[in-house]
């Protein structure tokens, strides 16, 4: 998964929740930031880092040879893999549909409501960041060690 990916889905989520914050409350009100928000994704940034670092440490144990060591299957391993980019990109435009909104809210932070959904707005989009972040590690976890052979198909051997 490519940062700038995400960072565009981000960027554009958060553009488009902001010009639809403005035009929601020019109609007078402004749908809420549910305060499971932050919590649902922090539970799956767990998961996610929980997940990659066990699977780091059983292939450390294989890779170092150990007696007890337990092996990856690589089906769990690319569903894994699968799981982290889908979460990635969700939490990617979740953020940024939550950060539009927080942003919309910071003109009115003297209502004691809006600032409250502006706050779980901001955690909101650190809790995808930290999704974001879990998902690249885990992916970073799975990747499969490059081929040091670098004659194949379609290059010349050197000589």
């Amino acid at each position: 998964m490519r940062i700038r990916v995400l960072a565009g889905v981000f960027v554009v989520a958060g553009i488009l929740s902001w010009a639809g914050a403005r035009l929601w409350n020019s109609l007078g009100t402004l749908p809420s930031v549910p305060v499971a928000a932050p919590i649902v994704l922090a539970l799956i940034a767990v998961v996610l880092a929980a997940t990659a670092l066990s699977l780091r440490a059983r292939l450390r144990a294989q890779r170092e040879r150990q007696a007890d060591a337990k092996g990856v299957d690589p089906l769990m391993a690319a569903r894994a893999v699968v799981f982290g980019q889908a979460s990635a990109l969700v939490a990617a435009l979740v953020a940024g549909m939550y950060g539009g909104t927080g942003v919309f809210l910071l003109e009115s932070l003297d209502i004691p409501a809006r600032r409250d959904q502006a706050i779980y707005a901001g955690f909101s989009v650190l809790a995808g960041i930290g999704v974001i972040a879990a998902a690249l590690f885990l992916e970073r976890v799975c990747k499969l060690p490059e081929d040091d052979d670098t004659t194949g198909p379609g290059t010349a051997p050197t000589a």
